[in-house]
């Protein structure tokens, strides 16, 4: 019954762009655009990273832009004039990437999309994801990675964690559910720092349930005290695992905590709606370890009284 529940839940569609750097074709969530523009007068900024090509001001907006050729390494364009410039928002950030064509947008299911293996995933990689459309390898790229890249800290802001309380959350076990292996890499960096030493990183929803279920065959469903999981993922994504988890009668009281950068409104009452316990924009990891010790301890409380309440009745 429980692998029923999990196919029917990982239908669930996203919308892809599709545009092209050269003659290979990459892909976006429609989630994280804002615009698509055509190419305009650009403004180089003096010392600036390698990846950015400079500003522009479409209407009243001051708005960075990537070049996407040359932060993946490929040829820049022969015709910039025909090029196109994606307007995307990264958490409370906003940034265009040069793509040297649109092809359009695809609907497909997160199920659809194939993790990249091992031999070109590994923490330099910006690949989080490979899906087919008419004989096509459309490659998913990891923007995050590419503006860690320019600014470490517009990934996860470290300096957050100077705030966070120290003292000794090693007893607690996290479960954290994110493709993006530079991310997981700093997550645990910093939730470590914190004290929390137990810490459990799959690569999706999908086998974050299939490990969830099998602590549970085991009788070890209190094992894990949190679960952090990402929006966008291979597979399965973060609202779908929510939702699961919510829906299963062992795991439901779980805190759930959903770490994404596409969080605007309608992600928020989606998230609100398959029961995530809480909701943070990377990148404010200081947030992110004060809303696990909250919920870590609202938690164990309603757990406590239900124990109780068996007991009395």
């Amino acid at each position: 019954m429980a692998n029923e529940t999990m196919m029917d839940t990982s239908a669930t569609e996203l919308e892809l762009l599709e545009f092209k750097i050269g003659n290979n074709c990459y892909g976006i969530n429609v989630a994280k655009i804002k615009e698509i523009l055509p190419y305009q007068k650009i403004t180089p900024v003096p010392n600036s990273h390698p990846y950015v090509e400079g500003i522009f001001m479409p209407r009243d907006m001051l708005i960075t832009l990537v070049d996407l050729a040359e932060a993946l390494n490929q040829p820049p364009s022969a015709n910039p004039q025909n090029d196109m410039l994606i307007v995307a928002g990264f958490a409370f950030l906003t940034l265009a990437f040069h793509v040297h064509s649109v092809v359009g947008i695809h609907r497909i299911s997160w199920k659809d999309i194939s993790k990249p293996d091992d031999t070109i995933n590994d923490y330099n990689s910006v690949a989080t994801g490979i899906v087919k459309i008419d004989n096509r390898l459309i490659i998913l790229l990891d923007f995050e990675r590419i503006i860690a890249e320019i600014n470490p800290e517009l990934s996860l802001r470290t300096e957050d964690m100077e705030e966070v309380e120290e003292k000794d959350r090693s007893n607690k076990k996290i479960l954290v559910a994110e493709d993006s292996m530079l991310l997981a890499k700093l997550m645990k960096e910093c939730l470590s720092g914190a004290g929390y030493a137990d810490i459990v990183r799959v690569n999706n929803g999908r086998d974050a349930w299939e490990l969830l279920e099998k602590y549970k065959e085991k009788g070890r469903a209190d094992d894990f005290d949190c679960i952090i999981t990402d929006i966008e993922m291979p597979f399965m994504d973060g609202h779908q695992l929510t939702k699961l988890i919510k829906n299963d009668d062992v795991y439901s009281k779980k805190p759930v905590v959903i770490f994404s950068s596409i969080i605007n409104e309608d992600m928020k009452k989606k998230g609100e709606s398959v029961g995530a316990n809480a909701q943070l924009t990377k990148p404010d990891i200081g947030s992110l370890v004060r809303t696990i010790d909250e919920n870590i301890t609202t938690g164990f409380l309603e757990y406590t009284s239900s124990f109780l309440m068996s007991l009395v009745n």
